[in-house]
């Protein structure tokens, strides 16, 4: 008995630490949080001046203004699509809000409202066409990525808006602690309404059976046309909020609010483990996906890493991640998940 209990164990010892090493690899926050523990350790050991305050509230500062977007664009891939116009739906939000409290002089508040609403509208627009025309995702939200720059050109004449009032320039200066703003509290806020819906409500249930199954999901009474065109729009509004808090960070709305802001956002949210083909994913995971990115980029900056190599690094680890996302699908699919 002895003898059959040691030739058992290598086997259980394999296959626990096969379990382990997939759990690692392809579970989502638990890889991403592994990852982005080892990258800060590596630049920290490289260059200890990675870890001073600075650095770390600089970071954290980059991240509160594009994981408020991360998170609307977490819920819409999780629902099965994706938006690649969230950067020019935050610069135009901005700017227009930026000309209703100036040339306009409009309250702030019925300005910024203004602001919110050309995002919610962009985003209905984006959902309405996506799933009632049936448009691909793709071609509709580059074709509003490439409007919204047109538009942010026609509303401002290519100059920045300014000066703004100084409640909004006062929102972009106000330190609630560490450096930090009402961005990064509206951040985390955000980031906790989100993640407890996706994990702890019927809404959240059917947004990942909306994207893991649409057909099915459908049998069963859930109205997947409404919770995608809803998913959409929540993207657009969050977008919107995060330009708005750019333009009050720098006192003034310039051309180049969002810009690039697009595939940044994806990249991330994929590091984090939300698949590109839908219903898997979490909001935590999306928004330390966003952190990991930063890491890395502000790590190679610290230690002198060319700037062209920091792009490179951030398009392999893109790459990456999407073939980690194929690999966990494959591994759940085949039914060792257990």
């Amino acid at each position: 008995m002895a003898e059959a209990d040691g030739a058992l164990m290598p086997g259980a010892q394999s296959s626990a630490l096969r379990k382990i090493t997939m759990r690692l690899v392809t579970g989502g926050e638990v890889g991403v949080i592994a990852a982005l523990v080892l990258l800060a350790g590596f630049f920290w050991m490289i260059e200890p001046a990675f870890m001073s305050a600075r650095n770390v509230r600089a970071i954290l500062n980059v991240v509160s203004f594009v994981g408020i977007i991360a998170i609307g664009q977490t819920v819409l891939m999780v629902s099965g699509e994706f938006d690649l116009s969230v950067g020019s739906v935050a610069g135009l939000s901005a700017v227009v809000a930026a000309k209703l409290m100036t040339a306009l002089a409009l309250p702030v508040p019925i300005a910024l409202l203004g602001g919110v609403g050309v995002g919610l509208l962009l985003g209905l627009v984006n959902g309405l066409v996506v799933v009632k025309l049936g448009i691909p995702a793709f071609i509709q939200t580059l074709g509003v990525l490439f409007v919204g720059q047109g538009l942010i050109q026609v509303v401002t004449g290519g100059y920045p808006v300014y000066p703004l009032p100084e409640a909004v320039t006062a929102i972009g200066r106000t330190n609630l602690g560490f450096g930090l703003g009402w961005s990064f509290a509206f951040f985390i806020m955000a980031l906790i309404v989100a993640d407890t819906v996706l994990r702890r409500t019927a809404v959240g249930r059917n947004l990942y059976a909306t994207g893991g199954n649409k057909e099915v999901a459908r049998l069963v009474g859930i109205n997947t046309d409404r919770y995608k065109i809803a998913s959409f729009m929540t993207v657009g509004a969050l977008a919107a909020v995060a330009g708005m808090f750019v333009m009050a960070d720098m006192s003034t709305a310039t051309t180049t609010v969002g810009s690039g802001w697009e595939l940044v956002v994806i990249a991330g949210v994929v590091v984090g483990g939300v698949s590109l083909f839908g219903g898997a994913g979490t909001v935590v995971g999306g928004v330390i996906g966003i952190l990991l990115l930063r890491v890395v980029q502000s790590g190679l900056v610290i230690i002198g890493v060319d700037a062209n190599w920091q792009q490179i690094a951030v398009g392999v680890i893109m790459v990456l991640a999407v073939g980690l996302d194929i690999l966990r699908r494959r591994y759940l699919a085949s039914g060792n998940a257990g």
